[in-house]
């Protein structure tokens, strides 16, 4: 099975920008968008034997996510069952046979940590909603984290120490995530791989000279550890500030 996630900044932008090329000839089984910042009203597309849900934030233009999948889930709920949490559009959770997909859109912290204590709160709900999954089938979560979790995982690290994304408080609560019983299936393979990033800042040149930070990822609960076939980056897909990530199941 092959799983795509990719924060495409804008889908209707990105939709002029070669997204409906990268999307016909990656051929995953299910592709999952963050910050589609789209609205129901405005969804004219569809894409032949994909299924499609949309979760869209109330704040028209903001946030939002999207899952394609060619598997029919069992069952699409939308949020993490928390009312304070659940308004702009952040997670979509298909159900399917043996696993959850949790697609998730992990709020900023904002410049200056403007929104962190919203953040860590956030955190909290978040992976107690993933473990209560996880006590059913495996759960696999995907997404833009916001969160550059290792040194590794940043081109900068020193200079970026208090910055959102790279907080100590952020890097604790991912670090909290998988704790809870969950793989960065990227690391697992990959654990030395260096100037592997999923978003680039618009200014200064950062993509063209790889100044980035890698905050797209693909978690799974620990018992899919043996089914992990590879997970890749695919750097050189534009379209939005971010690339898409992948992930391969035996």
């Amino acid at each position: 099975m092959k799983l795509v996630s990719w924060n495409v900044n804008g889908l209707r932008a990105c939709m002029n920008k070669g997204f409906k090329d990268f999307f016909e000839s990656v051929g995953a089984d299910i592709v999952c968008l963050q910050e589609t910042k789209i609205q129901p009203a405005q969804v004219d597309f569809t894409f032949d034997s994909y299924d499609q849900y949309f979760n869209c934030a109330v704040k028209k233009g903001y946030s939002g996510t999207a899952v394609f999948s060619r598997i029919k889930p069992l069952n699409v709920t939308y949020g993490i069952n928390s009312s304070e949490h659940d308004n702009e559009g952040r997670v979509i959770t298909a159900e399917y046979e043996n696993f959850f997909l949790v697609n998730v859109y992990t709020p900023n912290a904002q410049r200056g940590l403007a929104r962190l204590d919203y953040r860590l709160a956030w955190e909290d709900t978040f992976r107690a909603y993933v473990r209560k999954i996880d006590q059913e089938k495996t759960v696999i979560i995907c997404g833009d984290l916001n969160v550059a979790h290792q040194e590794i995982d940043i081109k900068n690290p020193q200079a970026n120490r208090k910055n959102a994304g790279f907080s100590d408080e952020e890097r604790g609560r991912m670090t909290m995530l998988l704790d809870a019983g969950f793989i960065d299936t990227f690391r697992l393979l990959y654990p030395d791989r260096r100037d592997a990033y999923t978003w680039w800042s618009y200014l200064f040149d950062a993509r063209s000279r790889n100044v980035g930070w890698r905050i797209d990822y693909f978690l799974v609960s620990d018992r899919l550890k043996a089914s992990i076939r590879d997970a890749g980056i695919f750097a050189d897909v534009y379209g939005s500030d971010h690339c898409p990530v992948g992930l391969e199941l035996f």
